[in-house]
């Protein structure tokens, strides 16, 4: 059994690509049961983000697990592997294992060390439950991965600062816009980062929040919570022109927001500048809205630079964060050969104990025979030693044989024959 993870994230593809290989929540129990009827696979969770699509999986070991894997991801996107296979990255061993916790930590983020792809990472380990997708070694990995992140949250300064996407979307509003106390704002979606958004944007005494959502209730919640007004996602296109920040999110797989509808929008403002920034993948506005003057749009990806200039004090808390991985990596290891040497005595046991008994047998029915019983039991004590200590011996006469001392001197130590 191997536990391995593969992946594609913000370090490795643009926006452009990851979009196509994302999971929406409706797909993910029937792409699990396809990972589970896949040859080798034991149990799998698919983690689906903005950032990042990776499937965490245990494995049997066999040829070209890789190459089917991949052939895998490619099907279910419909994509050419030519397209994304540079920019998938494969971890296995303790690599997988470090992977999921720095991932679960916010160490791999696109934002170092923040706290909601904790929450996204429980998330896709729930569905994987609900699947009834996860055998003990992967969910024992993903619990000591919940451990772990919260020892680092606890331990370092990781978290200190306030850095998230939703925080450098304001920040960016900030940058651009004189005050935010005079801005109309047109939130798009109501989910977690919607959500810290909206309340980034209260804090700031916005003149004028809207909430658009495919769903009315969980809007009118969050719209409750920051004095906001909901409306429907087709009322969009009535209201856009009243917006000077639009911020998307949502789990649409087509845009929201297209550039007609933007262009209808600078006409009815008569031209005042509008910023968008678009957080979804895949993404919630048509790229080409961009191109309009006066509509400023910005992707996840353009959020890098701004989040870049709030990094500095987080490296330091990055580098004691790092050392608890390593150290939580390697006992987790330890625990999963442990757990292989307990099968590996299971299986001796075993296979000593049928040979006992079919020994046991023989012997009880030859005395039932008529057999004479001192000459049984020694003929039973001697076959049943020549059995046990067949393997053994043939493994001391090969490693003798073959010059390998270090071999010869694990096995006497086995056998209790080197008692010092």
């Amino acid at each position: 059994m191997v536990l391995l993870a593969l992946g594609i994230n913000h370090k490795t593809a643009p926006v452009s690509l990851r979009e196509r290989v994302t999971f929406s929540p409706e797909s993910v129990p029937s792409a699990l049961a396809s990972l589970l009827h896949q040859p080798a696979v034991q149990g799998a969770v698919i983690l689906s983000t903005c950032n990042r699509t990776e499937l965490y999986l245990s494995v049997s070991e066999q040829p070209q697990l890789h190459e089917q894997l991949t052939r895998w991801l490619c099907h279910h996107h419909q994509l050419h592997a030519e397209e994304v296979s540079h920019t998938l990255y494969w971890h296995t061993g303790e690599h997988a294992v470090s992977h999921l916790m720095r991932v679960a930590s916010g160490l791999d983020s696109l934002v170092l060390g923040e706290p909601q792809i904790l929450g996204q990472v429980k998330k896709a380990f729930a569905s994987s439950q609900q699947a009834l997708a996860l055998n003990s070694e992967l969910e024992r990995l993903f619990q000591k991965a919940f451990s772990v992140a919260k020892r680092v949250r606890s331990e370092t300064e990781i978290g200190a600062s306030a850095v998230s996407v939703a925080f450098a979307a304001c920040s960016l509003a900030r940058q651009i816009f004189e005050s935010l106390t005079q801005l109309n704002v047109l939130l798009v979606g109501a989910g977690e980062t919607i959500t810290l958004i909206a309340r980034h944007l209260n804090q700031a005494q916005v003149q004028q929040m809207v909430i658009a959502n495919r769903t009315r209730k969980r809007a009118q919640d969050l719209a409750d919570e920051v004095g906001a007004q909901v409306i429907s996602l087709p009322e969009i296109d009535a209201r856009l022109a009243e917006a000077d920040l639009i911020i998307t999110s949502t789990a649409s797989p087509l845009p929201i927001i297209g550039k007609g509808m933007v262009e209808r929008a600078l006409k009815a403002r008569r031209n005042r500048p509008m910023l968008l920034v678009d957080i979804a993948v895949p993404r919630d506005i048509e790229p080409e809205v961009g191109n309009l003057a006066d509509a400023y749009l910005y992707s996840v990806d353009d959020l890098q630079a701004i989040i870049q200039g709030n990094l500095a004090q987080r490296q330091a808390a990055a580098i004691e964060a790092e050392s608890i991985v390593l150290q939580e990596s390697a006992g987790f290891m330890s625990w999963l050969r442990a757990q292989n040497a307990t099968a590996s005595i299971r299986e001796y046991r075993q296979q000593a104990e049928q040979i006992r008994e079919e020994m046991r047998v023989k012997a009880l029915l030859t005395i039932a025979q008529g057999g004479d019983v001192t000459q049984v039991v020694n003929e039973l004590v001697h076959k049943l030693t020549n059995r046990l200590i067949h393997a053994p011996t043939k493994s001391l006469q090969q490693a003798a044989g073959e010059g390998d001392m270090e071999r010869l001197q694990i096995l006497r130590q086995s056998l209790g024959l080197d008692k010092h």
